[in-house]
């Protein structure tokens, strides 16, 4: 009966500290560029979106409790979209890891990042340029 006492709280405590993920992709593209995005994991795959200049595509999700999810994401811009990037969008490295915002932009000469909270948090750094488009 003990045992049985111990492991429902465990389950309890872990159901109530259940971590959630973000990625938040903005477009900032000139010119009234739209903005393709397309993004999965390895049980999940999101519908390809299609992002006016100035909107934000988000998503929500629920993180494993082993602390291993990755979202995969791919950026299309340009005439026929033929501007491309694919990354990691949002990476959880262990169970302690809390979640966080993985907070995208898409400019003109690049990919910008800045995560809020989390193993990865970049305190009060400004968006950095993470990657170039591959034309």
């Amino acid at each position: 009966m003990k045992n049985l006492s111990v492991f429902l709280c465990v389950v309890s405590f872990c159901m109530i500290s259940h971590v959630y993920g973000n990625i938040r992709i903005s477009n900032e593209l000139k010119f009234k560029k739209k903005l393709s995005v397309s993004c999965y994991s390895k049980d999940n795959r999101m519908k390809t979106e299609i992002i006016k200049p100035g909107e934000q595509y988000e998503k929500y999700f629920n993180t494993n409790v082993f602390g291993t999810t990755r979202f995969m994401c791919t950026l299309r811009q340009g005439p026929n979209y033929r501007h491309t990037q694919s990354f990691t969008a949002f990476k959880q490295v262990s169970p302690s890891d809390r979640g966080a915002l993985w907070d995208w932009r898409a400019r003109e000469n690049g990919i910008y990042l800045k995560v809020w909270a989390g193993k990865h948090e970049q305190g009060g750094a400004y968006m950095h340029k993470v990657f170039d488009w591959i034309y």
